[in-house]
């Protein structure tokens, strides 16, 4: 990536697909060039907690919602110490920001943390184009780095694929830092950082849990030094094929019967460990929008989503694993992936959403309840 942060508002901009289709507009952000795979997310609201989920690492981000910014940027909500996504799609970016939390406007920030964008072009279309064709790598180029569209299609190309992508450790924190429970300490959690959001471990905290958070590399002879009652495996970005690390230290916890709780990648992760596949979906899941039903109760939840791969497990049946018999827990009813995970005989479970979803919504919270309650039932 090579950037500028001068002259954003003036320079022309353009975004060229894979598969040689471009849009031309304006840079939004830091001018330059940038290049990931290009999603789009359905979120009206919460841009900042997307901008600042390390999942999103090495994505372009296209919004769906037309107008993006208007509440500006606050010092309050960022999940992380950054924006991560790769590169930022808006159609018409707001001028003035009007929120009596903002400190500066979105663009002011994308500028500051070298993030290039591009506004003002059909996002729609874009979006029903990645619907069809799937999602795939794209550049953004602005200002002196736009050059002619064979040219740029060529560089597009040359871009590393998130198929076989090894990125958990690139987001991850490098030393293990301690959340402390708000009021009294019930529990000690061991929490695995495969790109954790800010938001997770002070759901946690706000339930009576100390919260240690550990390296993506970290082994399972240090996840038990901080002698947890529950190990956590966190959401993260890339392929969940390459996790063969996590994964193993996920069946180092299972063996010892320690409650255990999976989020996003951390779903993944547990479907592997289990004997599951994992595979990438057409476009993904993205946004705040999403009906998952929970299966063991019928209930259907409103939740918020950030993921391009999924377990490849049987809806219609109990699986025999060699940690005992698990099940599908959780379904997306627009297409019937699988969405959650549960052991039967042992005390493991996942989602593949955010119940900790910062901006909303909120259905799916009770998700940290059920982990406190695998822990008393463990402790008693």
């Amino acid at each position: 990536m090579t950037i500028s942060t001068r002259g954003a508002a003036k320079a022309p901009a353009v975004l060229v697909l894979e598969d040689g289709r471009a849009f031309r507009g304006r840079a939004y952000g830091a001018v330059g060039e940038t290049f990931g795979e290009a999603v789009f997310s359905t979120g009206m609201t919460g841009y900042q907690e997307t901008l600042t989920d390390p999942s999103y690492h090495r994505q372009v981000v296209v919004m769906t919602a037309p107008h993006v910014g208007n509440t500006g940027v606050n010092d309050e909500d960022p999940e992380s110490k950054q924006i991560w996504v790769a590169g930022y799609v808006v159609r018409d970016p707001a001028r003035v920001p009007s929120n009596w939390r903002s400190r500066r406007s979105l663009d002011e920030e994308l500028v500051s943390q070298g993030v290039v964008g591009i506004s003002g072009i059909d996002t729609r279309a874009l979006t029903r184009h990645l619907r069809e064709r799937g999602a795939m790598r794209v550049g953004i180029f602005s200002g002196n780095a736009i050059a002619d569209e064979g040219t740029l299609l060529a560089r597009v190309r040359q871009a590393p694929e998130m198929n076989g992508a090894d990125l958990s450790a690139e987001v991850a924190t490098k030393e293990t830092y301690v959340v402390p429970a708000i009021g009294t300490k019930k529990f000690t959690v061991a929490a695995i950082d495969l790109g954790i959001k800010g938001m997770t471990p002070h759901r946690m905290a706000e339930r009576g849990i100390e919260v240690h958070v550990l390296p993506a590399t970290a082994t399972l002879e240090e996840v038990y030094a901080v002698k947890p009652d529950g190990v956590f495996f966190s959401n993260g970005p890339g392929d969940p094929s390459t996790a063969d690390h996590p994964v193993s230290v996920m069946q180092g916890v299972l063996e010892r019967r320690t409650p255990l709780f999976g989020i996003c990648f951390g779903n993944q992760i547990l479907g592997r460990a289990l004997g599951f596949g994992t595979y990438k979906l057409k476009y993904g899941h993205r946004g705040i929008n999403q009906p998952v039903q929970d299966r063991s109760t019928g209930k259907v939840e409103v939740t918020a989503h950030n993921h391009g791969f999924a377990v490849d497990a049987p809806l219609d049946k109990v699986s025999d694993t060699a940690y005992g018999r698990a099940e599908v827990s959780h379904v997306c009813l627009n297409d019937q992936v699988v969405e959650g995970l549960q052991l039967l005989d042992r005390p493991a479970f996942s989602v593949q959403y955010h119940p900790e979803a910062a901006a909303g919504p909120h259905d799916a919270a009770y998700l940290f309840d059920r982990f406190v309650s695998l822990m008393e039932d463990q402790r008693a």
